[in-house]
Parts: structure tokens; C-alpha cells; sequence
């Protein structure tokens, strides 16, 4: 009996290898980065893509149980801080609140800015509020993180905590604390957009393509945020691919950049793209 307890917590359900494990937890975080990028981030608060309802049933049980976000809280934070960028009123600007606290300490600003009942009601409109978000998601937001743990700690047994202790701060590195810290501290702009955003690089693969910053901010309700020939959103790939088979249509997307030489004056045409640009 005590062997077969020490093997459980040695190996877990699975017996996994290093290599299986490693898999694994890119796998996992992966899911998670889509989950904010696509359905928190470019669906749900700046409405550029729409998925089928079942795809997005499995985004928001995925950020529940990888996460325990809610949604309605994680929209509300990101339209405020599009709407006062920069200002005081900005949840988690770097110019405000230092790089320093923004980068190590992003989730706590994100947690006070999701206590402002008032903000919630005034930019979480829109977001899922039936029987399972009330009562599951919303209602007990911690639940999902617990299951994973428990999932985790069966899976691998004891080395599961490491691996779940990961899952947990992939998204306040990633999100709260490097795309909202750097990604308006350091890095190159396409656009001169009234705040500080930029691009980190122009390719990414492990934060779905959000490291294009300033492209965003540019044109916050396109789906797609590589603009540039050299730049590539992985999210928008994958928006591609679930398009192709029916479970997700676009809304909106950022013009192509017209580039025309020897235009020496503003004309009608440019006069045009810095209106539909700043407005």
C-alpha cells in the first residue's frame, strides 16, 4: 500500500516523462494565451471576431478552470483602459504607475481596477451573463484553478504542483505584466497613436500575437494586429483556420497600408487616412 502511494505521488496517473510533461504545460499555457487573446481580448471586448457557441463555451470554461478569470471583470479592465490609456483613470499604465509595478506586479493593479463595481457596470456591457456565469464562472472563480491543481497533481502527482504553479503565472507575466508593462514602455510603433503603445516584435508565437502592440492600439476592434508584409500574428492565423471550417467570422479588420511615393502634399486621399485613422 505505501508503495503504491509513493509511486502515485512520484508519477501520478500517467507515469510521464520529462518530455511528456514539457508537452504538456506548452500545450496548456498555449490554450490559455488563445483563450485571452482571441475570445477575451479581440471577441469579447473589441467585438473583431465572433466564434460559434460552442468554440466559445470552450473558451470561457478554459479560462475558468486555467485561469479564474472572469469574463465580464477582464472586459471591463481592458475598454477602461483603452478609454483613459495614459491618464490617471488608466488601470495599469507604465507612465503612471511606474514600469517597475506595472511588469512585477500588473495582476494586483488588474484585481483593484475589477473591484470598481461602478466600472464594471459601465464597460463590462455585453459580456456572457446566463445561469453558468452567474452561478459557476463568475460565482465561484477560483473553483476552475482548484480542478486544474487536482487535475494536474493526478496526472503527474507530486511535480503536477510545479506544472499548475506555472499555468498560474503564465498570463500575469505574459499579459498583465509584460504586453501591459513593456508593450507601453520599449519597442518600435507603426502608428503615432495618442499613448505610448509599441510593438515588442514583430513575430511571436508563445502571447498569440498581442506583442503587436501599437498595431492594436491603432485600430483596436481589427482582429488581425500584424499590419506590416514582416509582421505575423499567430492569433489571426488561427482565426484564419477556424474560419476556414465555420466556427468563427470576422468582423472587423485594420485597412491594408497604402504606401505611395512622391506624394509631396496632403492630398484628398491622405486627408482621408488620417481621419479614418484617428477616428
Amino acid at each position: 500500500m505505501l508503495d503504491a502511494v509513493l509511486n502515485f505521488l512520484s508519477n501520478g496517473l500517467t507515469g510521464a516523462s520529462w518530455v511528456a510533461m514539457l508537452v504538456f504545460l506548452l500545450v496548456m499555457t498555449q490554450l490559455t494565451i488563445f483563450t485571452v487573446t482571441l475570445y477575451l481580448h479581440r471577441s469579447q471586448t473589441h467585438r473583431g471576431v465572433d466564434f460559434h457557441p460552442a468554440l466559445a463555451n470552450f473558451f470561457r470554461f478554459w479560462g475558468w478552470l486555467t485561469t479564474g478569470m472572469v469574463v465580464k471583470e477582464w472586459v471591463a479592465v481592458h475598454r477602461k483602459h483603452h478609454a483613459k490609456v495614459e491618464t490617471e483613470e488608466d488601470p495599469h499604465s507604465p507612465q503612471i504607475y511606474g514600469i517597475k509595478k506595472v511588469f512585477w506586479d500588473g495582476v494586483s493593479l488588474y484585481r483593484d481596477a475589477s473591484y470598481i463595481k461602478e466600472d464594471l457596470e459601465k464597460y463590462g456591457r455585453g459580456t456572457p451573463d446566463d445561469w453558468i456565469e452567474r452561478k459557476l464562472f463568475g460565482g465561484h472563480p477560483y473553483w476552475g484553478p482548484t480542478l486544474m491543481l487536482l487535475i494536474d497533481l493526478a496526472l503527474f502527482g507530486v511535480i503536477g504542483a510545479a506544472i499548475w504553479a506555472v499555468q498560474m503565472i503564465w498570463i500575469p507575466f505574459w499579459a498583465a505584466g509584460f504586453v501591459n508593462g513593456i508593450g507601453h514602455w520599449w519597442g518600435y510603433r507603426n502608428f503615432e497613436s495618442a499613448d505610448t503603445a509599441t510593438n515588442l516584435a514583430p513575430w511571436g508565437v508563445w502571447i498569440g500575437g498581442e506583442e503587436l502592440h501599437n498595431n492594436h492600439h491603432a485600430f483596436p476592434s481589427s482582429a488581425k494586429f500584424a499590419l506590416r508584409k514582416w509582421e505575423f500574428d499567430i492569433g489571426w492565423a488561427v482565426i484564419c483556420a477556424l474560419r476556414a471550417v465555420g466556427l468563427a467570422k470576422v468582423m472587423r479588420v485594420a485597412p491594408t497600408l497604402d504606401i505611395r511615393p512622391n506624394v509631396h502634399l496632403p492630398d484628398a486621399e491622405t486627408l482621408k487616412a488620417v481621419l479614418t485613422h484617428r477616428f
